[in-house]
């Protein structure tokens, strides 16, 4: 699906308060990164750092931490889990966030242990159209 030149892929869940996407695998590990109208609205992202091997998140809570140009912002996680890895080439290539977001961009992979729960709480398929192009409206992006 796309709104304007922002790709939102059908397959991924959406966090959209918060900007950031979840792919869950069939073993329930599931990567989480930054959306294309999150990246929009940040601008350039000049370092990556995500949260270690191990750590334990919560939905929503911090899973990296991203530096623009004028501020440190907080990525928040879709799904609450353990961080299983991490994207080791966001340390010397942060720039794969704005050009690969939801392939190379990846910022960690989890193994969820409420996916069932969080997944409630995301969305996906038709729901995600109108709910971005909301955002958007808010953070005035251009949708045409």
């Amino acid at each position: 699906m796309h709104i304007g030149t922002l790709q939102f892929p059908d397959d991924l869940f959406y966090l959209v308060e918060h900007q950031v996407w979840a792919r869950v695998s069939a073993d329930h590990g599931v990567t989480v990164g930054i959306t294309a109208l999150g990246i929009r609205v940040a601008g350039e992202i000049y370092m990556c750092r995500p949260k270690p091997v191990g750590a334990v998140l919560e939905q929503g809570k911090s899973v990296a931490v991203v530096e623009l140009a004028k501020s440190i912002v907080s990525v928040k996680s879709p799904v609450s889990g353990t961080v299983l890895e991490t994207n080791t080439q966001l340390a010397t290539a942060p720039e794969l966030v704005h050009l690969d977001p939801y392939g190379q961009g990846w910022i960690a992979r989890l193994q969820a242990d409420q996916l069932e729960g969080d997944l409630g709480h995301l969305l996906q398929g038709k729901a995600v159209k109108p709910a971005m192009e909301h955002y958007a409206r808010l953070y005035q992006v251009e949708q045409a």
